[in-house]
């Protein structure tokens, strides 16, 4: 199968020669003007993992949030200063792992890195539309964000604590104990913050295309591709919950995106479809998001720190279910796609 990397690099290259044609001769000053682009987002968007720290590690800029190079914002970034739409496009990522919806726009965030931490802890960071510092100069805003809000790594946890035993996560977030949101409600909130979050980024920058990305296909639409137990996979969780977590929260979480995105007249970008059968479950060679212990760079820690999870033991490092390489070079694909159409339509 042709990567969808091959496929974006002829799009590309399409897409520039379009852009040769329909845009109008422009001064020199024009010409040397740049598209600005701003990369929000969750670390399914920093990339955590994935390459080498950005900022690298030891610069006094380093801030706890974990970007890295082959990330999808780095790696269309790449592509994008290779084929450029017309003009150059100038990249400000400011995606930070753990973000929530609330830290796009509204609140600030302190970021939980595990690498190098200073030993007082990370600072708190601005608002990502603060820090992007978008205005009406910003021409595009890609936002990569929602599953911290649930929060589904909590309920990924919940599920494999609940599979030791005899219990079920679906139980306890269909049918919650006091004090605990169903899923129904916590999807709920999640689009009200959406709606919160997309209002406050059009008013931040009216003039930008903004374009929404959707989580990959994490789970197998089979679960019994899953092996129990195993780290590298999706650990203790039993399979009926696995087939819970990816209808009804994982794929009412992507439709619960769009849906916000197309009130707003936005442009979502589906990465579940293109990585169905590439999730957690699948051989390392096929696998596009690393299960709960998976392969990473070699500055990421093999213990989560608080917690008894320990993968040094199995040669592999924490990943929790988290895109690989493969993962963002797929969403890349995706968003340089979108990215391209949306400069043509301005």
């Amino acid at each position: 199968m042709r990567h969808p990397v091959s496929r974006a690099r002829a799009l590309a290259m399409g897409l520039v020669l379009a852009a040769a044609v329909l845009s109008p001769s422009v001064s020199a000053q024009a010409a040397a003007d740049q598209y600005e682009w701003a990369a929000l987002g969750d670390s399914y968007t920093a990339g955590g993992f994935v390459g080498d720290p950005l900022p690298a590690l030891g610069d006094a800029s380093r801030d706890g949030c974990d970007r890295s190079t082959n990330s999808y914002p780095d790696v269309v970034n790449g592509e994008l200063a290779e084929f450029p739409p017309g003009k150059t496009v100038h990249l400000t990522d400011v995606s930070c792992g753990n973000a929530t919806i609330a830290h796009i726009a509204k609140d600030k965030q302190k970021p939980i890195s595990p690498v190098q931490p200073p030993a007082d802890g990370w600072s708190e960071v601005d608002p990502q539309i603060k820090r992007a510092q978008l205005d009406d100069e910003t021409d595009i805003v890609t936002i990569g964000v929602g599953g911290n809000s649930l929060p589904f790594g909590g309920m990924l946890i919940k599920c494999l604590e609940e599979g030791v035993g005899t219990k079920s996560c679906r139980e306890h977030y269909t049918n919650p104990p006091e004090g605990e949101e169903s899923i129904q409600d916590k999807l709920a909130r999640v689009q009200d913050e959406y709606i919160e979050m997309l209002a406050e980024v059009h008013q931040a920058a009216p003039n930008a295309k903004v374009i929404t990305v959707g989580y990959p296909a994490i789970l197998p639409d089979e679960a019994s591709d899953c092996n129990r137990l195993s780290l590298t996979e999706l650990g203790s969780i039993k399979h009926t919950d696995i087939d819970w977590l990816r209808d009804d929260v994982l794929k009412q979480l992507n439709s619960t995106i769009q849906r916000v995105t197309n009130f707003f007249g936005d442009r979502y970008v589906d990465i579940y479809s293109s990585s169905v059968g590439h999730d957690a479950c699948q051989p390392a060679d096929t696998k596009w998001v690393e299960g709960i212990c998976g392969d990473a760079a070699d500055h990421w820690p093999s213990r989560l720190p608080g917690t008894l999870l320990n993968c040094g033991p199995i040669g592999k490092r924490v990943t929790l279910v988290h895109p690989n390489a493969e993962g963002h070079a797929n969403t890349a694909a995706h968003v340089e796609r979108a990215i391209r159409i949306a400069l043509l339509e301005r």
